[in-house]
């Protein structure tokens, strides 16, 4: 018993000698402190590479979307080798950090499944363009432009100036309208007309609008279509293809006024449907 304890008081003495401890506080001290400096080295570095690249990127002949991947890449890199050097200089061991982290890398790859499918995702988005950057773009029931793609999220400005952070695995996985990703947009007018009407006079009323616009495409030529024939009325609809996709939302907006202003002066019947509600006297 008495052989124990002295084992057990020697350990301590040894733990707790004030040289030995002094030593390695000092040590942990002066690696925290060097591990700073090499942390800020790597700051100044990223920044100093950033910019040297950026105009060097922007020179080149990739667009704006392939600018932000390669910027993107670069600055994770430069971001990872100095966490990795930093913690090096603070005296942990990489290979025994790296070791650890592949042994629990399924508990870490479960934990991060969201983080890792979106970052794998955004990989994807930059491979395969479904859209790019500055595209006008409908997920769900938000619209907006493409104003920035990360590895993790997808920014989107709303047509009201709400910034919508979209995490990039919804963005592969729903369906993405793209509203210039083509070179021209076409727009689909449609007009309720009264059963009697002459169709013919209405579907010139409603070409001349258009006609000689310089907003709008000769080829493919604009066209009035029948679109539904219903109970108490017909649905007409004008379908002009815009010179620039950009301007739908106004030009839409514009054009049905237009169109509507037209047939209304020309005297055209435009029905809607009502309802009458009848009372039975008691």
């Amino acid at each position: 018993m008495q052989t124990l304890l002295e084992s057990v008081t020697d350990r301590l003495l040894e733990i707790f000698n004030p040289d030995a401890l002094g030593t390695k506080i000092g040590d942990f001290v002066a690696g925290l402190l060097v591990g700073g400096v090499v942390l800020v080295v790597f700051i100044v570095i990223s920044r100093v590479v950033m910019r040297i690249s950026e105009p060097v990127i922007k020179r080149s002949s990739l667009d704006e979307t392939a600018q932000s991947f390669v910027k993107t890449i670069l600055r994770y890199t430069i971001i990872i080798i100095g966490i990795l050097a930093t913690l090096s200089a603070v005296g942990i061991n990489i290979d025994s950090l790296l070791a650890s982290i592949g042994i629990a890398g399924v508990t870490i790859g479960f934990a991060a499944r969201d983080a890792f499918s979106n970052l794998i995702s955004g990989l994807l988005i930059f491979m395969d363009r479904p859209f790019v950057i500055g595209d006008l773009v409908e997920v769900g029931d938000n619209y907006g432009y493409v104003d920035q793609i990360t590895l993790r999220s997808t920014r989107i400005i709303t047509s009201d100036g709400k910034m919508l952070a979209v995490p990039n695995n919804e963005m592969i996985n729903k369906t993405v309208a793209s509203y210039t990703n083509f070179p021209n947009l076409r727009l689909d007018i449609e007009v309720t007309v009264g059963v009697n009407e002459d169709l013919d006079r209405v579907r010139v009323l409603m070409l001349n609008v258009v006609r000689d616009d310089d907003n709008y495409l000769t080829t493919p030529a604009p066209r009035v279509v029948v679109s539904a024939l219903n109970d108490y009325n017909i649905t007409m609809e004008l379908q002009v293809w815009l010179e620039n996709e950009r301007e739908h939302v106004e030009m839409r907006s514009t054009l049905r006024e237009v169109v509507y202003n037209t047939l209304l002066k020309a005297d055209v019947d435009m029905p809607f449907e009502t309802l009458k509600v009848l009372s039975a006297s008691v």
